[in-house]
C-alpha cells in the first residue's frame, strides 16, 4: 500500500517523492512533501504547536486516503493530488493532473546548479468569487490581493509574510522563508520558494476571518499586550543630532502641555556600527536623559542595527567566531553605508543573528550601553537585512547563515532580530519594553514588535498606499503597525500642500495601534549628506493651522487610549486585528465586502480617512445590519447605505465625548470621517 496512516496523518510514498499530511491541531492541516529521504527543513522557530491526532480513512482499495482534523478534511489521492473541504464543501486543492500541461504534477521541485538543493512551487486551484488578503506590507494599493503577482523578499517598505486569508473560509500559511513569489492568477494560485529541502504549507478553516486567524495564531503565537505607556504619542526626527538637541525639544513639548510618551535616538549616535555605544562627545550623559525623560512618563527608544564596521572593536572577534553573514565565497557580506568615522561611505558586515551566540552578543551589547541605564524601548532599523547586491543578483544569492543560504533562509532574519532582543527583555524579566522594526516575518508578533512601513514618499500616493498596506498587515497577523506621519523622504516643509497632507496623514494615524511623527524634512536631504539635520519635525513646525489641528488630535487620542487598549486587549486574547477591513465585521453584506477606503477600529469606530489634497467631502459606506451616528450631526442612520460626508477642511477638527463600554461609540468631531456603531 502507498498510503501509511500515523496516529497525526497519513504519508504517501510515490516514485521519487514523500509526502506527509499531518493534523496540528483543531481545523489545521500541515503538508510536507520532499524527494530526498531525509530532508533538512529549515524549522528554526516557526510552527510553535505539535502535531496533534488525527481521523485517517483509507479507501478499501487505497486509492484515497482522508485526514481529518476538527472542521477540515484533506483528501489525497494516491496519485498525490490534494484537496482540501471544510463544512461547507472546497476550500482550496490542487488542479486536476493535465499531462498534456507542464509540469505533470501539481507541485514540483526544480534543481539548482551548485549543490543540488532544489527550489519547490505548489499550484491551486483559483476560484472567480475568492477574494484573498494578507501577505504582509506590500505598496501594490490593493487590499483584494486577486490577480497580483507578489514577490516574497524583505526590503524597505516591503515586508514579507507569507499568509494568505481567504473568502472562502480558509488561511494559507506557505512555511518557506526562501526568496520566492505568489501568483494569484486567475487560472491558478502558484507559491515559488526558489530555494528549498522540502515542500511545507498549513491549511486552515474557520467559519469567519477572526476564526481562521485564531488558527494561525495557535501557530505562531499571539502578540502580547501592548504595554500601557506605548499607545501615546512618539515623537521622531531623522535625526536628533545631540543630546541637548533631543532634550530642547522633549522640553518644549512638555512645556506646551502636550501628550508625550517616546522620543527617539536615531542613527549615528553611536560611535562605530557594530559597537552598540554613545558617541559622547554629542551623548554625554544619556543615563540622565533617560532619567529626566522617565519623570514625566515619557520613554526613550534607541535606535539599533545589526551592522558591523570593519573598524569596530568586536569586528575581529565575530568574524573569527563566524558569527558575521558571509558570502559564497567565505567573505563578509557587506553593506555600503555611512559610518560616523565614514561619512562618504564603508563596507558593513551583517551580525549573523541566525545563530543562538550571535543573538547573545548582540543582547549583551543592547543591555550594557542601553537597557542598564533604564532605556525600555528598541527600534530595531535596517533588519530585512539590509545588504548590498552585486550588479544584476539579489543580495540572498549570495549570502551564507547559519541555517543556510541566504535564499532559503533570509526572510526570517527579521524574526530573529526581534528574538534576540525579546529574549533578552524576558531574561531580566522586562515585560514593558518595546520594538519597533522595519521587517517582519509569520511570528514575529509573538516578540511584541510594532512595524512601520519604513522609509516612505511624502506625497498622497504613498498615504493613499499605507490603506491597504496596512490592512494586510493586520490579516497577516502582525496587530501593531504604523507609518511615518507625513512620510520620509522629499518633503517640502513650507509647502501648504505637504502641511495638508501631514495633517490628514495625523488624523489617518490616530486610528492606528501606534502613533508615531517621524521623516526627513531637510529640503535637500540627499545632497546634504546623512549627517545633516533632518530638519524641525515637530507638531509646532507645520504653520498655526497645522499645530491647532495636530494639538487637537493628540487630545483626542489621549481619550481614545482607553478604548483603544481595549481593542488591543481582544488581540492579546484572541488574535482579532484591532484595525480590520470591512468584510472582517460585515461578510454578510456584499458592498461592504469590498470596499477598501475605510476600516473599522475594534467592533465600534468606522474610519474613512481623507485621502486626496483638497478633498472637503467623500463617500462613506454605512453597512448594513446596525443603525451608525453621524458624529458631525449626530444624527442616527441606518445601514446598507452610502452617505456624503464633509470632510471639514477649514473647521476646527475636534468635539469628543466619552466613550462608554458595553454603551453606545466614542462620537468625534474629525477632519475625517468616522462614524460609531449603535448599539
Amino acid at each position: 500500500m502507498a498510503f501509511e496512516p500515523r496516529t497525526t496523518g497519513v504519508t504517501l510514498r510515490l516514485p521519487g517523492e514523500t509526502v506527509h499530511v499531518d493534523a496540528w491541531g483543531p481545523g489545521t492541516l500541515r503538508i510536507r512533501a520532499h524527494v530526498d529521504p531525509h530532508p533538512v527543513s529549515v524549522d528554526e522557530a516557526l510552527a510553535v504547536r505539535e502535531p496533534s491526532l488525527a481521523d485517517v480513512a483509507i479507501a478499501a482499495d487505497g486509492s484515497v486516503a482522508t485526514v481529518r482534523s476538527g472542521d477540515i478534511i484533506a483528501t489525497i489521492e494516491a496519485h498525490g493530488r490534494l484537496s482540501f473541504h471544510g463544512p461547507d464543501g472546497l476550500l482550496t486543492g490542487e488542479p486536476w493532473f493535465d499531462p498534456n500541461e507542464p509540469p505533470l504534477r501539481a507541485h514540483r521541485y526544480f534543481p539548482r546548479q551548485d549543490d543540488g538543493s532544489h527550489g519547490v512551487e505548489a499550484v491551486f486551484e483559483a476560484f472567480d468569487n475568492a477574494r484573498l488578503y494578507g501577505l504582509g506590507q506590500h505598496t501594490l494599493g490593493r487590499l483584494d490581493l486577486k490577480g497580483s503577482v507578489v514577490d516574497l523578499l524583505q526590503r524597505n517598505s516591503q515586508v514579507s509574510v507569507p499568509v494568505l486569508l481567504s473568502s472562502r473560509g480558509y488561511g494559507f500559511f506557505w512555511n518557506s522563508p526562501s526568496v520566492g513569489r505568489v501568483e494569484l492568477a486567475s487560472n491558478h494560485t502558484r507559491w515559488v520558494a526558489h530555494r528549498a529541502s522540502q515542500l511545507d504549507y498549513f491549511v486552515y478553516a474557520g467559519s469567519t476571518p477572526a476564526d481562521v486567524l485564531q488558527r494561525y495564531h495557535a501557530l505562531t503565537g499571539l502578540a502580547p499586550r501592548l504595554p500601557d505607556w506605548a499607545s501615546g504619542y512618539w515623537q521622531s526626527n531623522s535625526y536628533y543630532r545631540t543630546q541637548d538637541e533631543l532634550m530642547s525639544v522633549a522640553r518644549d513639548h512638555l512645556g506646551r502641555g502636550l501628550p508625550l510618551t517616546a522620543m527617539f535616538v536615531d542613527y549615528m549616535h553611536w560611535t562605530r556600527l557594530g559597537e552598540w555605544e554613545w558617541d559622547a562627545e554629542k551623548w554625554p550623559d544619556p543615563a540622565a536623559m533617560v532619567a529626566e525623560l522617565a519623570e514625566s512618563g515619557v520613554r526613550l527608544m534607541v535606535a539599533v542595527w545589526p551592522h558591523v564596521s570593519p573598524r569596530s572593536k568586536h569586528y575581529a572577534d565575530l568574524r573569527d567566531r563566524d558569527l558575521l553573514v558571509r558570502t559564497g565565497g567565505g567573505d563578509p557580506a557587506i553593506f555600503s553605508f555611512a559610518d560616523r568615522e565614514a561619512p562618504e561611505g564603508i563596507d558593513l558586515a551583517l551580525l549573523d543573528l541566525t545563530h543562538p551566540d550571535a543573538r547573545l552578543f548582540y543582547w549583551q551589547r543592547i543591555e550594557e550601553s542601553y537597557h542598564r541605564i533604564g532605556v525600555r524601548a528598541f527600534w530595531l532599523d535596517a533588519c530585512e537585512p539590509e545588504l548590498t547586491a552585486s550588479p544584476g543578483h539579489l543580495f540572498e544569492d549570495d549570502s551564507r547563515y547559519a541555517l543556510g543560504h541566504g535564499t532559503e533562509v533570509s526572510s526570517l532574519f527579521p524574526l530573529e532580530d526581534a528574538r534576540a532582543v525579546r529574549e533578552g527583555l524576558n531574561s531580566v524579566g522586562d515585560t514593558e519594553s518595546m520594538l519597533l522594526v522595519r521587517s517582519a516575518w509569520a511570528g514575529s508578533q509573538r516578540h511584541g514588535v510594532a512595524v512601520w512601513s519604513g522609509d516612505i514618499q511624502s506625497n498622497w500616493e504613498s498615504l493613499r498606499l499605507q490603506m491597504s498596506a496596512g490592512l494586510n498587515m493586520m490579516v497577516s497577523g502582525i496587530p501593531w503597525w504604523t507609518s511615518d506621519i507625513g512620510g520620509f523622504f522629499d518633503a517640502d516643509a513650507e509647502s501648504e500642500d505637504f502641511r495638508e497632507l501631514l495633517v490628514r496623514w495625523f488624523q489617518f494615524a490616530t486610528f492606528w495601534p501606534v502613533l508615531r511623527m517621524h521623516g526627513n524634512r531637510h529640503p535637500d536631504f540627499f545632497n546634504a549628506g546623512i549627517f545633516s539635520a533632518g530638519g524641525p519635525n515637530e507638531v509646532w513646525s507645520f504653520g498655526e493651522r497645522g499645530y491647532e489641528i495636530m494639538s487637537g488630535l493628540l487630545s483626542f487620542r489621549e481619550r481614545l487610549r482607553p478604548y483603544v487598549h481595549a481593542v488591543l486587549d481582544r488581540t492579546a486574547s484572541d488574535g482579532v486585528p484591532p484595525v480590520r477591513p470591512l468584510y472582517f465585521d460585515f461578510g454578510d453584506d456584499p458592498v461592504a465586502a469590498v470596499v477598501t477606503g475605510q476600516f473599522m477600529l475594534g467592533d465600534d469606530l468606522l474610519v474613512a480617512p481623507v485621502l486626496y489634497c483638497g478633498a472637503e467631502e467623500r463617500e462613506v459606506y454605512l453597512p448594513s445590519g446596525h443603525q451608525w451616528r453621524d458624529v458631525w450631526s449626530q444624527q442616527l442612520h441606518d445601514g446598507g447605505e452610502w452617505r456624503r460626508v464633509w470632510s471639514a477642511r477649514r473647521r476646527t477638527p475636534l468635539r469628543a465625548q466619552r466613550w462608554i463600554p458595553g454603551h453606545r461609540s466614542e462620537l468625534v468631531h474629525l477632519n475625517a470621517a468616522v462614524d460609531g456603531r449603535g448599539q
